[in-house]
C-alpha cells in the first residue's frame, strides 16, 4: 500500500485546512454581476440583495463607470442568532467604457434586488444607411 501523498492529495487537503496560506474558501469573491451588449447599447445587472436605490452609488468619471456601496457599521447580532449567511458586502465595481457607448445616455433602475444599467450608443456608433450618388 502505498501511503505517499500526491500532489493532488496535499491541495485537497490544503484547501479545508484554514491554517493553510491556500484556502479559496475565505477568500474574496467577486460580486455577482451581469455584462452583456445589444442593438440598444451596453447592459450591467448587478446583484443589490436587501439594498435601495438610496444605498447604491453610480458614478461616471474619464469614461470610467463606477457601482458603489458602502456597508454602514456591522449590525449586532440578534441574542438568539443560530447562523448567519446573509450579510451585505461593500463592493466598488469600476468599468472603462468604450467610446462607441455614450455616457450621457445612461438609465438605471433598480427592481426587487437587481440593478440594470443601460448605456446608450454614441450617435456615430450607430449603424447608418449611405445613399449612392
Amino acid at each position: 500500500m502505498n501511503t505517499e501523498l500526491t500532489k493532488f492529495d496535499i491541495l485537497y487537503r490544503d484547501i479545508f485546512d484554514s491554517s493553510k496560506s491556500f484556502n479559496f474558501l475565505e477568500g474574496k469573491q467577486p460580486h455577482p454581476l451581469n455584462i452583456f451588449y445589444d442593438d440598444d447599447g451596453l447592459h450591467f445587472e448587478v446583484a443589490c440583495t436587501g439594498l435601495t436605490k438610496d444605498d447604491v452609488e453610480i458614478k461616471v468619471e474619464d469614461n470610467t463607470l463606477q457601482i458603489l456601496y458602502d456597508k454602514p457599521e456591522e449590525e449586532e447580532f440578534h441574542k438568539g442568532t443560530i447562523h448567519r449567511g446573509l450579510s451585505k458586502k461593500s463592493f466598488k465595481l469600476a468599468y472603462r467604457i468604450a467610446p462607441k457607448y455614450d455616457l450621457g445616455k445612461i438609465n438605471a433602475s433598480l427592481n426587487n434586488g437587481l440593478l440594470e444599467i443601460t448605456i446608450g450608443l454614441a450617435e456615430e456608433a450607430k449603424p447608418k444607411t449611405i445613399k449612392i450618388k
